[in-house]
């Protein structure tokens, strides 16, 4: 299916939200009593009481409701998706043993196509309209052509972060393939381009050819960086010492790093990207925007990978705010002290998994919030048959506190309806159910039944994987065990 036949309609008459409340995420933070959004083509036209609207517009009743902007995921491994919680249980030890160290390889271009995809729909499904595609299974050009072109077919906006963990970024992102994909990129307000690759924090900074390919082509980098086990302060003094922490660099996670790695994000115009429910569950650090917020250090939001946690962007925020006050009472209380008003509010996680990443993509002149002129993505959260809808007195604490998923009632995206009635297109669920078949099928008869199985709690071997789990290097340390 094409993007198009994802759409459950247009704005090609305008559409309208009628008299729901309004956070439109604007400089101001403005917050709408009863009011009105207008939607025309791909645009915001107006915003406001009881517009007046051309003949044709169709209405969509918001009342009782929040209609607020898309949500943007900046860091989500799409193509995993199709392993959806098969690795509820495990560390991040036993991610990089799976996917590193043995199975990732296994997968093949049909099956980076419907990870991608089903990532996708469940994006969209959730009310989040831009997600970056963290795609660092592209072993192969069938696999990048592949996972491309799922995002080119699927509702929403992406950002193709290009991967690849079984090989060198010094390799991969000089050869003839990489490049000629990358010089003919055709990027859009739907469609951008990112590269992204780790700093093991080896001496010899073997990743430097890798941001000089970045720089010749004009793209940002995406980096896990601040990862126990994996990367660490030594792989930020080294992009600091090369001149490639830039504006437009996003690091990834960013939980085990010393105050000198936050000042050099901070004064370079970096922003991170926390995950805080793989990083509560999965060992990476801490959730750091406690830390951030002392550096000033802008902050978005992602998801990490459906083979732990779902693309629900309300989970995040709630587990974001939790883990940021959990800490801040924790440092409180073990100096005697009592905390009495919590730094971090409900405003500002919704902030974070709005403009926050449209900033960190360089996209909220589009996209982020919701101001005339700017492209159409909304989502309105109504559902008139739970009883969680009402009181709505705080609306931020609403959507962080109180609602979910499957109370997302409709979703624009550049002014196509991907989502309404609580339904996306059934067409296309049923498509997807059918690849992922396929490739979970696969998978098992590669695998065998028994270590199918066992790969849900995945023994450790005998390897230097808790120094480094990169297998494109010989390159070893623990330095993160010693901080």
């Amino acid at each position: 299916m094409s993007k198009n036949q994802y759409s459950l309609g247009n704005a090609d008459n305008g559409i309208v939200f009628r008299n729901g409340t309004v956070l439109t995420m604007d400089g101001n933070k403005t917050v709408h009593q009863e009011a009105d959004v207008h939607v025309s083509g791909n645009s915001i036209v107006a915003i406001g009481p009881r517009l007046d609207v051309p003949a044709g517009t169709q209405e969509i009743d918001a009342s009782g409701g929040i209609v607020m902007p898309g949500m943007i995921d900046t860091h989500r491994h799409m193509w995993q998706t199709a392993m959806r919680a098969y690795g509820a249980d495990w560390t991040l030890t036993q991610y990089f043993v799976w996917y590193y160290l043995t199975h990732g390889a296994k997968f093949r271009p049909e099956d980076m196509y419907a990870g991608n995809q089903l990532s996708a729909l469940e994006a969209v499904e959730a009310g989040v309209t831009t997600s970056v595609d963290w795609s660092h299974g592209l072993r192969t050009p069938d696999h990048a052509e592949a996972a491309l072109q799922a995002l080119k077919d699927s509702p929403g906006r992406y950002v193709f972060a290009y991967g690849n963990i079984h090989a060198g970024p010094w390799e991969w992102s000089t050869s003839p393939e990489f490049q000629a994909m990358m010089k003919n990129r055709e990027e859009s307000d739907t469609l951008r381009y990112q590269m992204a690759f780790d700093v093991t924090g080896d001496p010899e900074f073997p990743e430097k050819a890798a941001f000089e390919v970045a720089r010749d082509l004009g793209l940002t980098v995406t980096t896990h960086a601040g990862v126990w086990g994996a990367t660490s302060d030594a792989s930020i003094d080294l992009m600091h010492q090369g001149g490639f922490m830039t504006p437009g660099t996003v690091y990834v996670h960013a939980t085990s790093l010393n105050d000198d790695s936050y000042h050099k994000i901070a004064a370079s115009g970096g922003s991170v990207s926390v995950a805080t429910e793989s990083e509560q569950s999965c060992g990476q650090g801490y959730p750091p925007t406690w830390k951030l917020r002392k550096f000033g250090i802008p902050v978005s939001m992602s998801i990490d990978t459906s083979v732990w946690m779902s693309a629900d962007m309300f989970t995040a925020m709630r587990t974001t705010l939790g883990a940021d006050r959990s800490r801040e009472h924790y440092e409180a209380q073990s100096k005697s002290d009592t905390i009495t008003h919590s730094q971090l509010r409900a405003e500002h996680v919704v902030e974070m998994a709005t403009i926050g990443g449209a900033k960190a993509l360089g996209m909220d002149d589009i996209v982020g919030s919701l101001e005339v002129g700017k492209r159409a993505d909304v989502v309105l959260i109504k559902n008139d048959n739970s009883p969680v809808m009402y009181p709505l007195v705080n609306p931020y604490g609403h959507v962080v506190m109180q609602v979910n998923r499957g109370d997302v009632h409709t979703v624009l995206v550049d002014g196509q309806i991907v989502k309404h009635n609580h339904r996306i297109n059934d067409q296309a669920v049923a498509k997807n159910k059918a690849d992922i078949a396929d490739t979970v099928t696969y998978l098992q008869s590669e695998m065998g039944a028994e270590e199918w199985a066992a790969g849900m709690t995945p023994d450790i071997p005998e390897s230097k994987v808790m120094d480094n789990p990169y297998t494109y290097t010989d390159f070893r340390s623990d330095e993160t065990h010693k901080n």
